[in-house]
């Protein structure tokens, strides 16, 4: 069961952050807000107390804070992000993960970005994407080993990250794009396989018996009902915009 959140509240030069989208409703701050504590406050209704960080406004991209640590119960892993304008968020967040955690750290010529790391029990799957290389993920790997972990690194291919594609809902089930459906390292679970216009809900977070899953994908939301757990489903329309997704909003331990 997760306690706790690390969250950042967006800065109002957030549109100035790395994207892939194109000819796209330019974003939109004051929507964003209301969909980031909108968030918050369900994170907080499943029981997580939330330490919210200010805006680092040389860093546009910084509310996306996931993607600056992995934390498991016995370790805050700080890692090194991939894209040049992001390194050097990490560092606030390793000064607060301090309070909580024995610290590690991903070294150069590492990176790694939080979004290519998924936790299902003991075992992690570590992404190799644009974001996380070889020697980054390996450094992660050497470190959950040495605290009785397992991992299994994976391609991600044309994805940004590991979890935009795959993520744990609960009772060995796997949510999945149709490009990971038959890849051998996920054949020990089940798999809720979506439609290729579905994708983006792939990023769904489970939260203590509670699934927060992007708003506006019925079918979706119909397939994870099977599974049990109370669903909540967000609107994320402006993150979106930015490439950014449910998972990657917050640090959960």
């Amino acid at each position: 069961m997760f306690t706790q959140a690390i969250a950042r509240k967006p800065g109002k030069n957030f549109a100035k952050g790395l994207t892939t989208r194109v000819n796209i409703k330019p974003p939109q701050y004051e929507l964003l807000l209301k969909q980031h504590n909108v968030y918050l406050e369900t994170l907080n209704s499943c029981g997580l107390n939330i330490t919210v960080l200010d805006p680092l406004p040389d860093y546009p991209d910084a509310y996306f804070v996931e993607d600056t640590a992995v934390v498991t119960p016995d370790v805050a892993v700080i890692t090194r992000p991939g894209a040049d304008p992001r390194k050097g968020e990490e560092e606030s967040i390793a000064r607060v993960l301090a309070g909580f955690r024995e610290l590690e750290r991903i070294s150069a010529p590492g990176t790694l970005d939080g979004g290519d790391v998924l936790q299902v029990g003991n075992h992690f799957f570590i992404g190799i994407s644009q974001r996380t290389n070889k020697e980054g993920a390996e450094q992660l790997g050497g470190i959950l080993e040495g605290y009785g972990n397992t991992w299994v690194t994976i391609p991600v291919g044309d994805g940004l990250h590991f979890k935009s594609s795959v993520n744990y809902v609960g009772k060995n089930t796997l949510l999945v794009t149709p490009d990971f459906a038959e890849n051998t390292e996920l054949s020990g679970y089940d798999k809720i396989i979506l439609e290729r216009d579905e994708a983006y809900a792939a990023n769904t977070l489970l939260v203590n018996d509670h699934l927060l899953t992007p708003a506006g994908f019925r079918s979706v939301r119909k397939r994870l009902e099977g599974l049990g757990f109370d669903i909540v489903e967000l609107e994320t329309s402006e993150m979106r915009k930015m490439d950014g997704g449910l998972t990657c909003l917050s640090i959960r331990f």
